[in-house]
């Protein structure tokens, strides 16, 4: 399903998410000797773990096969303490747990491609500043002439293949537009698994990661490590083949109304190189028509 595994094997996401987080806490990190010759296990054994966490290693073993469903809050904050997550990995814990015994029972919301008329306007109210509008799958689905341009090539594709994690692994512009890519393409798989963890049965999501897992090593890679991180906004560094090299912030805005739209707009340091290298996307601003901006639902 969602997290990368053939289908037909057995296990809940609970289970895969603990077993891709032990793997990745050494043992000296969890305060533990390192100890003397390999190691069969990468990161933590499961009985270091449960010991770490305050459990049997029976009952451990039994939530990692997905064979126990009902852990208890107290023992997902002792699991999470051990594990040393926190901030949305912690959360995402939690939501897996409650996902695994069946208490989450409110239907998930599937990913709504149809933007509002308002958000339309929006976006071209924006100009020149670069903007756009994604599901809660990256999937791009509505951008104003310079969001376009800030990521050539992408809207080339056909509407159902315009997702901004595919342009960052499949798109040879987008392996290339973002530095550092490595840094990039972690934060967008990171943000992937927590939106995830609200939606698991989602089909866009499962057919995305499925064609991702096939076509890129590096993204199969990051899935498995199972890192979770929401996207709430930052700096991002562009070496765009036409505007030169920047150095743009981004805002994220949830979108009223929608199911887990997002906006995403980018601006730069007023006066700066960068400022000037932003405007120069957006070259047409003044002669363009006000309602010049592409959807997904246009083409």
């Amino acid at each position: 399903m969602t997290n990368g595994t053939p289908p037909g094997r057995g296990g809940t996401e609970l289970g895969r998410y603990l077993r891709a987080r032990r793997a990745q806490i050494r043992p000296e990190e969890a305060g533990l000797p390192a100890g003397t010759g390999l190691r069969r296990t990468p990161g933590l054994r499961r009985e270091e773990l449960a010991t770490l966490a305050g459990v049997s290693v029976d009952y451990y073993t039994r939530l990692e096969r997905g064979r126990e469903t009902n852990p208890s809050p107290a023992v997902i904050d002792a699991l999470a303490r051990a594990l040393r997550l926190s901030g949305d990995a912690h959360e995402r814990l939690h939501e897996l747990a409650e996902l695994a015994s069946g208490r989450l029972t409110e239907p998930r919301p599937t990913t709504e491609c149809e933007v509002r008329p308002s958000v339309v306007r929006m976006l071209e109210a924006l100009r020149p500043l670069p903007a756009y509008v994604v599901s809660p799958h990256n999937h791009l689905l509505a951008a104003n002439v310079p969001g376009r341009r800030l990521m050539p090539g992408l809207w080339d594709w056909p509407a159902e293949q315009r997702n901004i994690t595919r342009y960052l692994f499949l798109h040879p512009v987008g392996r290339e537009l973002y530095v550092p890519w490595e840094e990039t393409v972690a934060s967008s798989v990171a943000h992937l698994r927590a939106v995830g963890g609200r939606d698991p049965d989602s089909p866009q999501l499962a057919a995305l990661v499925g064609e991702l897992c096939l076509k890129s090593p590096e993204f199969a890679r990051l899935w498995d490590r199972y890192e979770v991180r929401e996207r709430g906004g930052g700096v991002k560094t562009f070496a765009h083949p036409k505007a030169g090299s920047m150095t743009l912030t981004y805002e994220v805005m949830r979108l009223a109304r929608t199911a887990g739209q997002r906006l995403i707009t980018y601006q730069a340091e007023p006066g700066s190189a960068d400022e000037t290298a932003m405007l120069s996307l957006d070259t047409a601003a003044r002669s363009a028509p006000r309602d010049d901006v592409l959807t997904a639902s246009r083409g």
